[in-house]
C-alpha cells in the first residue's frame, strides 16, 4: 500500500484570517488523503479474498527452513533402519532360546516348579555347588550321583562352618563328623561309629573273609558261632588267648571235636566253683607212667584219682595203685 503526500505552506508573515484558512486547508488535505488510504485497503482486500485475480506480492529477502535436511536426514534414517535391525535379532534369538531351553510355564527344560519344590527328570549336570534341604528320587527309580573325580556332600550350621562330610572319591569314601550311624527302614541303628566306641545293632555279625577277622584288641561279645558245617577256630599266631567270663564259658561242638592246642600251658582255671568234665570217656593219653621200683620210691610221679562225686585229686605214685575209695579229700568240700 502506498501513499502521496503533498507539501503544505503557510505564510508566515500573514496573520490573523489568512492563518484560519491556512490551518483549514491543512485539515481537508489530510481528510482527503485518509480517504484516499481507506480506498486502497479495502481494494487490496477485496482482491485478496477474490478468486481468479492475481496480486503480485512481496518478495521476502530472508527464509527460514524447519527440519532435518541432508546427510544428517539420511544418518537419522540409517541408524532408525540400524536399531530395527537390532530389535528383529534380539527378538529371533529370545525366540531361539526359548525353543532350545524348553521355556515353560510350569520350569525349562527338565526342570519343573511344583508345589513340594523342584523335579528334575532325566540326566541333570551341575558345575558349580548344589545347596537343597532334601534330595530324593522317584518311586520307581534310584537315586544316582555321579562325578569324574569325587561326590562331596556337605552339611553345615547357622554360621557357615561344615559339621558333617561325606566325600566318595575313586578309591576311598570318607566320612568327617562327631558320629555316622546307619539304620534301617524302621529307624533301628544298624551301624555306629562314634570316637569311643563301634556299635553293631544287628542279630548277627558275619564275616566271609577266609581269613576271618582280626583284632588288635580284646573283643567282648556273648556268643561266637561258626556257619553251619564249617569249623570255628580262634587262634592267637604270637601271643596268648585269654577267655574270661564272670558266670562261666560253655563250649559246645554239636557235631565234631573241641580241640586246645598250646605250644606251652593251657590253664583251666576257676575262681569260684568247679571244673566239670562230662563225658563218658575222659582221656589222658600222653601222662607219664611210672616204672616198677622198690616200696615207697614215687620217681616224682603222681596219680589222678576220681572221688565217686567226680572230684579229681593228686596222690603220690607207687607200685600200686594208691587212690582210695574213701580219701579225706574226698570227704572234705
Amino acid at each position: 500500500m502506498k501513499g502521496t503526500a503533498g507539501t503544505l505552506l503557510c505564510p508566515v508573515a500573514e496573520r490573523g484570517h489568512q492563518e484560519d484558512n491556512c490551518l483549514q486547508m491543512i485539515q481537508n488535505s489530510l481528510t482527503v488523503a485518509l480517504a484516499s488510504i481507506s480506498k486502497q485497503m479495502v481494494r487490496e482486500q477485496y482482491t485478496t479474498t477474490t478468486p481468479g485475480t492475481s496480486l503480485e506480492r512481496p518478495k521476502n529477502e530472508y527464509i527460514y527452513k524447519i527440519g532435518i535436511y541432508g546427510w544428517r536426514k539420511r544418518c537419522l534414517y540409517l541408524f532408525v533402519l540400524l536399531l530395527l535391525i537390532i530389535l528383529v535379532v534380539n527378538f529371533s534369538l529370545t525366540i531361539w532360546i526359548l525353543k532350545v531351553m524348553w521355556f515353560s510355564p510350569t520350569g525349562m527344560g527338565h526342570l519343573r516348579v511344583t508345589k513340594e519344590g523342584l523335579r528334575l527328570e532325566g540326566e541333570s549336570e551341575f558345575l558349580f555347588p548344589l545347596y537343597a534341604k532334601e534330595i530324593h528320587s522317584r518311586v520307581d527309580s534310584s537315586l544316582l550321583l555321579q562325578s569324574t573325580h569325587n561326590v562331596t556332600v556337605n552339611a553345615r550350621n547357622s554360621n557357615g562352618e561344615v559339621t558333617g562330610r561325606l566325600n566318595v572319591g575313586p578309591k576311598m569314601v570318607e566320612f568327617h563328623g562327631q558320629q555316622f550311624q546307619i539304620s534301617s527302614k524302621d529307624g533301628k541303628p544298624l551301624f555306629t561309629v562314634d570316637e569311643n566306641e563301634v556299635v553293631i545293632g544287628t542279630d548277627k555279625l558275619r564275616v566271609t573273609g577266609p581269613e576271618g577277622a582280626l583284632f588288635e584288641h580284646s573283643v567282648e561279645t556273648p556268643l561266637v558261632k561258626a556257619e553251619a558245617f564249617k569249623q570255628l577256630r580262634l587262634e592267637s599266631p604270637t601271643r596268648s588267648l585269654s577267655m574270661d567270663a564272670p558266670r562261666g564259658i560253655n563250649m559246645k561242638a554239636q557235631a565234631g571235636n573241641i580241640e586246645a592246642l598250646s605250644q606251652m600251658d593251657i590253664k583251666l582255671h576257676s575262681s569260684d566253683g568247679v571244673l566239670l568234665l562230662d563225658a563218658e570217656t575222659v582221656r589222658l593219653p600222653k601222662l607219664p607212667e611210672g616204672t616198677r621200683g622198690g616200696s615207697g620210691i614215687s620217681q616224682g610221679l603222681y596219680e589222678i584219682c576220681v572221688c565217686p562225686d567226680g572230684k579229681l585229686y593228686l596222690s603220690v605214685a607207687g607200685v600200686g595203685s594208691t587212690c582210695q575209695e574213701y580219701s579225706r579229700v574226698c570227704q572234705t568240700r
